[in-house]
């Protein structure tokens, strides 16, 4: 059993627009008072506030506020539920010795979500949201599982429907067929069997529409309504690379778990990647992503992903002889093996001969290395 998301967009009318508006901005300053209640109870008295004493007042607060009461009981628990799991968040990176980040009060452009966590919504046709009413969902795909939470989130002024649901896992036939994958920018990946997929590049595609925006966006005044519209084009333009490149690498991912029923990659430090001067590419790239998407779809599948630590993977040959090369070098050329290829697909045999010997060795090898 595993979880997984389901995401639909929703289209509710002008009075349900106005409606969801006002539940979103109910959530948000009921965080911003509880987490205000905590700040002052620690500061006079050293005394923390936990979420049962918070949830106890909502009541209280129902009978005087009637724009409260216009939500859904249990989305207003959620959100000091989520409040209380952002100081326990907060309390275990100061256990760990990490940077903290003590929680921070959220602005309207920072607080884009509310949870109904159990009750308060039906799904028959369209979406029936409690004290909001039937709000039109496009269903482009089956939902499957049980649905355990439903999470309604505006991004850039339009709503989606997010449906948390545990999900039973769909192994696939058993496959023996076992690829090493080395990524990079030119081409976006290499496998060891000598294919190359492309790097789309999506938001180089989209550099010099964006440039064009952001500089309309630096010429307006702040927060005047040209400003906001202005915002709203650029964040529009980045949604659209954000998708084609989630696609890009969801498509992509299926078919290598389909196809494959052993996939190693190599152990990248893509935040420190971030940091050089090709970080835009790297972002753009998106390698992170691909390797999450890689690892839950392959775990569903009942396939094997593994990570291998590839270090001086470029500067040896697959047959294990040294084969120093400099960055410029494209071409892998052995002496020993007689192996000629390219720089990419020596790294991924390479990677794919560092991941076989990780794995046990079956009885069929035992038995052959005996005899």
């Amino acid at each position: 059993m595993s979880r997984r998301t389901f995401k639909y967009r929703l289209y509710p009318n002008r009075q349900q627009r106005k409606k969801l508006q006002a539940t979103l901005e109910v959530c948000r300053e009921l965080y911003n008072a509880a987490l205000q209640e905590l700040r002052e109870a620690w500061s006079s008295a050293r005394k923390g506030i936990g979420y049962i004493e918070q949830a106890n007042q909502l009541g209280d607060i129902k009978a005087i506020r009637e724009d409260v009461r216009a939500v859904h009981s249990q989305v207003l628990q959620d959100t000091l539920r989520r409040l209380d799991k952002t100081f326990q968040a907060f309390f275990l990176r100061c256990k760990r010795g990490e940077i903290p980040g003590f929680p921070r009060f959220r602005s309207p452009s920072r607080y884009d979500s509310f949870t109904y966590p159990q009750t308060g919504f039906q799904l028959n046709g369209r979406l029936t949201l409690s004290k909001i009413g039937a709000v039109k969902i496009k269903l482009h795909r089956e939902i499957k599982g049980d649905i355990k939470t439903l999470t309604i989130k505006r991004e850039n002024g339009l709503w989606y429907a997010c449906f948390s649901c545990v999900v039973a896992s769909e192994p696939l036939p058993p496959n023996d067929r076992a690829v090493g994958i080395d990524v990079g920018l030119s081409p976006f990946a290499t496998l060891s069997d000598g294919k190359e997929i492309e790097n789309p590049r999506w938001f180089q595609k989209m550099r010099n529409r964006l440039r064009r925006a952001q500089r309309r966006v630096s010429r307006r005044k702040k927060l005047s309504q040209r400003w906001k519209k202005a915002v709203r084009i650029v964040a529009k333009m980045q949604r659209a690379v954000f998708h084609q490149r989630h696609d890009f690498q969801h498509q992509l991912s299926r078919r290598l778990v389909n196809k494959y029923g052993t996939i190693f990659v190599e152990d990248l430090n893509v935040k420190g990647l971030c940091r050089g001067m090709l970080s835009k590419a790297v972002h753009d790239a998106g390698w992170a992503g691909f390797f999450a998407k890689l690892s839950y779809k392959a775990e569903s599948a009942g396939r094997l992903f593994l990570t291998v630590d590839a270090r001086g993977k470029s500067q040896r040959c697959p047959c294990g002889e040294p084969n120093p090369k400099r960055l410029s070098d494209r071409e892998h050329v052995c002496a020993k093996c007689g192996l000629v290829t390219t720089r990419n697909h020596a790294s991924a045999m390479e990677i794919l001969r560092l991941g076989l010997s990780l794995q046990a060795p079956t009885k069929s090898e035992v038995a052959t290395c005996v005899a």
